[in-house]
C-alpha cells in the first residue's frame, strides 16, 4: 500500500493517465527509499557523453552493461537509466528487477563546440519494447539551437504521456551565452529548472548551484527581495521552490566523481536539508570499486531516510 507522502507525490500529477502514475508509484516504491518520496537513481550515460576510458578506466567493470544495472539493484537504487545500448544488453535478463529509464538523446565529445546539440538516440518504441518506467531527454538551456531541443521534447513528452511513461528531463544549462561559472549560477540552474517543469517533466535533474548570479536583472531581484542562496541548502530550496513550489519531482546530479566522500555526503545532507527529493549518482558510484559503491549509496540513502544526520 502506498505510503502517505507517495499518494501525496502522485496528486501533483494529476492530469496524468493511470499508466504514467503506475510508473511513477513504481520508482517511489522501489528500493531501499521506498515509500519515502526520495530518489537515488543510478544514471550511466557517460560512455557515450564522455567516451568510455574517460568513463570506465577508473573502474574497468564498468566497461560491461551488467555490472551497472546489479550496481542499481544490489544498491537498492529507485531506478536505473541509460542509453538504448546499455539497456538492450541487459533488460532481459533483469526484467523487472529495476525500474529503468532510457535516455531518448545523447551527445558526444568529439567535436569542440561552444553550443552543445543532442541527437535523439532512441524512441519511446524502444522505452516500451524494453519495458522502462520513463524516458529520459537532456535540454541545454542557454545554447544556440535550444528552441530546437524543447520542440523535439515536447513531442516526445506527449508521445511518451500517451504511451503511460513518465518523462525526467535532464536540464543543464549551456552556450556560448553564459560563462563556465554561469552554468552553474543559482539563477540559471533555478530558471533551468522552470523550463523543464513547465515542459511537462515528471522527474526533473539539474546540477547543484552556487551563489554566482549571471543575468543582471536576476540579480536586481535576488538582491531586492534578499532572496537566501548564501548556503548550499538555501540554494536547493530556491530551486525546488522554482519548480512550482515542490510540486515537481528536483533531483540532483553527482557530477564528477569527487575523492573526499564527507564532502560528497554534506552534499547530500544539503540536498535533504532543502528539500530536494533526492539524487541521481553515477561516476561518483560506478567508478568506485563495487563494495566501495554500494557502501556510499548506502549512507546516500540513509542520509535520505534520515537515519544519518
Amino acid at each position: 500500500m502506498a505510503t502517505e507522502r507517495v499518494k501525496e507525490i502522485l496528486s501533483y500529477y494529476r492530469s496524468d493517465n493511470p499508466g504514467t502514475l503506475t510508473n511513477l508509484a513504481r520508482m517511489l516504491n522501489h528500493g531501499k527509499l521506498a515509500g519515502t518520496g526520495k530518489f537515488v537513481i543510478l544514471p550511466v550515460d557517460q560512455g557515450f557523453e564522455h567516451g568510455p576510458a574517460r568513463s570506465f578506466a577508473p573502474n574497468p567493470a564498468g566497461y560491461d552493461p551488467r555490472y551497472h544495472v546489479e550496481l542499481a539493484i544490489e544498491a537498492g537504487c529507485n531506478a536505473y537509466a541509460a542509453p538504448l545500448g546499455f539497456l538492450e544488453a541487459v533488460a532481459a535478463d533483469y526484467a523487472g528487477e529495476v525500474p529503468l529509464i532510457l535516455k531518448l538523446n545523447n551527445h558526444d565529445v568529439l567535436q569542440d563546440e561552444k553550443d552543445p546539440m543532442g541527437a535523439i538516440t532512441a524512441s519511446v518504441d524502444d522505452a516500451l519494447r524494453l519495458g522502462c518506467v520513463a524516458i529520459g531527454f537532456t535540454i541545454y538551456p542557454g545554447t544556440m539551437d535550444r528552441r530546437f531541443l524543447y520542440e523535439q521534447l515536447q513531442a516526445l513528452t506527449l508521445e511518451a504521456k500517451e504511451a503511460g511513461l513518465a518523462v525526467v528531463v535532464w536540464s543543464y544549462p549551456r552556450g556560448s551565452s553564459l560563462s563556465k561559472e554561469g552554468e552553474t549560477g543559482v539563477d540559471v540552474t533555478a530558471y533551468s529548472a522552470q523550463l523543464a517543469a513547465q515542459m511537462g517533466a515528471h522527474i526533473i535533474k539539474v546540477k547543484l548551484s552556487t551563489e554566482h548570479i549571471e543575468q543582471a536583472e536576476a540579480k536586481k531581484v535576488y538582491e531586492k527581495y534578499k532572496i537566501p542562496v548564501s548556503t548550499l541548502a538555501e540554494r536547493v530550496k530556491h530551486v525546488v521552490q522554482s519548480s512550482f513550489n515542490g510540486r515537481r519531482i528536483v533531483i540532483f546530479s553527482g557530477g564528477a566523481k569527487k575523492e573526499d566522500e564527507a564532502a560528497l555526503l554534506d552534499e547530500m545532507r544539503a540536498i535533504r536539508d532543502g528539500g530536494g527529493y533526492g539524487s541521481i549518482m553515477g561516476r561518483n558510484a560506478f567508478q568506485r570499486s563495487k563494495p566501495d559503491a554500494l557502501a556510499l549509496l548506502d549512507k546516500v540513502m540513509k542520509i535520505y531516510k534520515g537515519e544519518l544526520k
